[in-house]
């Protein structure tokens, strides 16, 4: 367990570092650093703890996201989107396996009809990124509709995936619909979403966090 929490606490003083210095702030060296390493030393913590291993690889491809994602050009937002694609459909087949049967229609229907909302506000403003950004929808959507097939005792997997799906929209309005600079607290709150959201995935899938599903 030691070498776990290690990961953890490793994971942790990266996040805060970057989004108290770095996470508004123009590509640098440091910038690449203290996020990829944020989600990479999650990814250290999961295989520690025992994991499954679709939790491990979902977190390494989101260090390599959030590696692309820290660099600047469009090539490198398509690499980083298709990391994190690639990252939630492993999510997705760890959460499958670990479900028990089909996602409650309340909260899916609200995924679904989230989803469905971005055609409206979302999508008319991607200009020519208009098709990567609607599979990657897609793909987040499926991931947050597999981990409503998890048992409630899986709070904080179920959590995790709420806030990773969250940052996930706050990112889009921030790049796509706000002029830009975006506001700072934006980025800040983008961020303590989505690392909180990957930190959750990996303690509760794990079973550090409440009891594996």
């Amino acid at each position: 367990m030691i070498p776990g929490w290690a990961s953890v606490a490793l994971a942790a003083t990266a996040a805060l570092a970057y989004g108290a210095g770095w996470c508004w702030q123009g590509p640098s060296a440091v910038k690449s650093a203290l996020k990829t390493l944020a989600t990479l030393a999650l990814a250290a913590a999961a295989a520690a703890f025992g994991a499954p291993w679709a939790v491990t690889l979902g977190l390494v491809l989101g260090a390599a996201g959030d590696l692309a994602l820290s660099r600047p050009g469009q090539g490198a937002f398509l690499a980083g989107m298709a990391a994190f694609a690639a990252g939630h459909l492993a999510y997705a087949g760890a959460f499958l396996a670990a479900g028990h049967g089909w996602p409650a229609p309340v909260p899916a229907i609200a995924v679904l009809a989230l989803g469905l909302s971005t055609e409206l506000w979302l999508a008319p403003r991607t200009g020519a990124l208009r098709g990567p950004v609607r599979a990657y929808v897609a793909v987040i959507l499926g991931m947050a509709l597999a981990a409503l097939t998890l048992p409630g005792s899986a709070w904080a997997a179920l959590l995790g995936a709420g806030l990773f799906l969250a940052s996930d929209l706050m990112l889009s309005v921030e790049m796509f619909v706000l002029p830009a600079p975006a506001p700072r607290a934006l980025s800040r709150a983008v961020w303590a979403a989505y690392w909180s959201g990957q930190a959750l995935i990996c303690l509760g899938m794990a079973g550090v966090l409440g009891p594996s599903p």
